[in-house]
């Protein structure tokens, strides 16, 4: 029985999860009979080298949804095998961030147990993310969900994805793949007009700046429609502006509007900002890239345009739990603050 657990030490799965999903898959395939053993806590905690708090969490779990029983002092054993998963995914991002987790979490969540989920992370490296693909086609998945975002390389991406994943499989987030068209579901954002839309909502709090300065590293993963459509905003507008690749070399200036895309980017603004006399929200603005909890009381509140990521999670799961090949515009929302 032992053999039917499977922890992948490069899966970004919770370990308890891991044992959870091996179960149910194990029951759903017909590998296990009622009244079977499971494996004993010390014998995974010896298999696995992993604590026996996140074994008993699994057990706990399996228990509660009524799969399994214990039996004290002999073991814990299968006690219901009419199980149909609805679904196996293989998960894939680009990096793991306060934002990502709230697109897992909330996919997670929506799928419940009727789905199983290997998670992996590529940080951005395409060559990574091949590999990674790659290593899945070993496992059969129902669903493929990934987000496809590098620092370099794809320029064959949907080459590749045509090739290596069958795309009635396929959903992608975030990025909307065109090419691919309806053949895929995609639950995504439309990055130039989601950022022309929102600088136009902003339009009355940016009128008192001169200019307005947009971050955008020369080696990104941000999608280049977020430039073109912050540079239509500003020549409609008729606003001086710059698109900036190293804030390192960035002088603040007054009645100038500045727009990070990167965490570390905010960061270093503000620094930059609170070593001069200007006064946020009236000599200097600022606007950020998707919402934290910290951005709301940050130096009193920071403005900020952002996708819903909760609902991107769970839109992608429900495209997986009814098999839809949809393609879907996520909500995209401003909050005005302080520092504009």
């Amino acid at each position: 029985m032992i053999s039917l657990i499977a922890i992948n030490e490069y899966s970004k799965v919770p370990k308890y999860k891991q044992i959870i999903n091996s179960i149910l898959t194990a029951i759903e395939s017909g590998n296990v009979k009622i009244n079977d053993k499971l494996p004993s806590v010390n014998d995974l905690l010896i298999e696995f080298d992993i604590s026996r708090d996140t074994i008993v969490r699994a057990y706990d779990h399996l228990k509660h949804i009524g799969l399994i029983e214990s039996v004290p002092g002999k073991g814990y054993y299968i006690k219901k095998v009419d199980l149909v998963l609805r679904a196996k995914v293989f998960l894939l991002f680009n990096k793991l961030s306060a934002h990502k987790k709230i697109i897992y979490d909330a996919f997670s969540k929506t799928l419940g147990d009727s789905a199983t989920i290997d998670f992996f992370i590529y940080e951005n490296n395409y060559r990574h993310f091949k590999e990674l693909i790659l290593a899945g086609k070993e496992r059969e998945y129902t669903h493929y969900v990934i987000i496809p975002h590098f620092e370099e390389g794809g320029d064959d991406l949907i080459a590749f994805i045509k090739k290596e994943i069958p795309l009635n499989k396929l959903i992608v987030l975030d990025k909307n793949l065109a090419p691919l068209g309806t053949a895929i579901g995609s639950v995504y954002q439309d990055f130039e007009y989601n950022i022309y839309s929102a600088l136009t909502e902003l339009n009355p709090l940016l009128r008192k700046y001169k200019q307005i300065k947009l971050f955008f590293r020369k080696k990104t993963y941000q999608p280049v429609e977020i430039k073109k459509g912050f540079m239509r905003f500003c020549g409609e507008n008729a606003y001086d502006f710059e698109v900036m690749e190293d804030i390192g070399q960035l002088k603040i200036e007054k009645n100038t509007a500045y727009i990070n895309l990167m965490e570390d980017d905010l960061v270093s603004l503000i620094k930059k900002i609170k070593k001069t006399d200007y006064i946020l929200g009236k000599d200097v603005g600022v606007i950020s890239y998707n919402d934290t909890p910290l951005k709301e009381i940050l130096l009193e509140g920071i403005t900020v345009i952002s996708t819903d990521f909760k609902k991107l999670g769970e839109q992608a799961a429900n495209l997986v739990l009814n098999h839809e090949k949809r393609q879907i515009d996520n909500p995209f929302y401003v909050i005005p603050r302080n520092s504009l």
